[in-house]
């Protein structure tokens, strides 16, 4: 890419991450990023053809990252489980603490998603994140009955909603404007508050 659009790039980035952090993905304006570029708004879509396509760019690389990282926890979970028959909800893998890290290393992306993303195909994103933990969990729990260990039988509604719960607490430190200190060691609480609960519920 030649330098002068390299650098109409990073001005392009840079303004429209302030406009997103503004307005929201909703409200956003591609004629005042633009303007903001000191561009065209037609000179602007010759970068990003549409808000959307603008707000992914800014967004995505980090969420990728994220869920990459989620599949790294879940792996060492089951490898744990399959390898020395040993099982764990407790937390002990810090994954809480870890995911905390991850997000308020790429702060400014989790923010516009957490908090600006309405109107957006990120919209649901928490809600996306606690379907796929139910999904993990309840397929983790079908692999210790197979190993011969007793699982209670829950309420899928309750777990539903004990989830969502999790997984809501775990973006409010973002949503809240914790500083990264702050956020870590809400982690570490909600992993402590929350390995002797999944324990009791699921009867291990």
């Amino acid at each position: 890419m030649p330098r002068d659009k390299t650098e109409n790039h990073e001005k392009i980035v840079e303004a429209a991450f302030a406009e997103f952090k503004q307005y929201g993905f909703e409200d956003a304006s591609m004629r005042r990023i633009a303007a903001a570029c000191g561009m065209s708004a037609s000179g602007l879509y010759k970068h990003f053809p549409s808000k959307e396509e603008m707000f992914s760019s800014l967004v995505k690389p980090a969420l990728d990252g994220l869920m990459d990282l989620y599949h790294e926890i879940e792996g060492e979970y089951f490898d744990e489980l399959a390898t020395a028959g040993k099982v764990n909800v407790s937390s002990s893998k810090g994954e809480l603490v870890r995911a905390m890290e991850y997000m308020y290393d790429h702060f400014d992306q989790f923010e516009l998603i957490i908090c600006k993303a309405k109107g957006s195909v990120y919209e649901n994103f928490r809600h996306d994140i606690a379907q796929l933990e139910e999904k993990v969990t309840l397929r983790y729990m079908d692999e210790i009955r197979k190993s011969g260990i007793k699982v209670k039988k829950i309420d899928r509604k309750e777990f539903h909603l004990l989830v969502t719960a999790c997984i809501e607490a775990l973006f409010q430190p973002i949503t809240h404007g914790f500083s990264r200190k702050e956020a870590l060691h809400f982690a570490k609480t909600l992993e402590q508050f929350y390995a002797p609960a999944w324990e009791n519920f699921f009867g291990l």
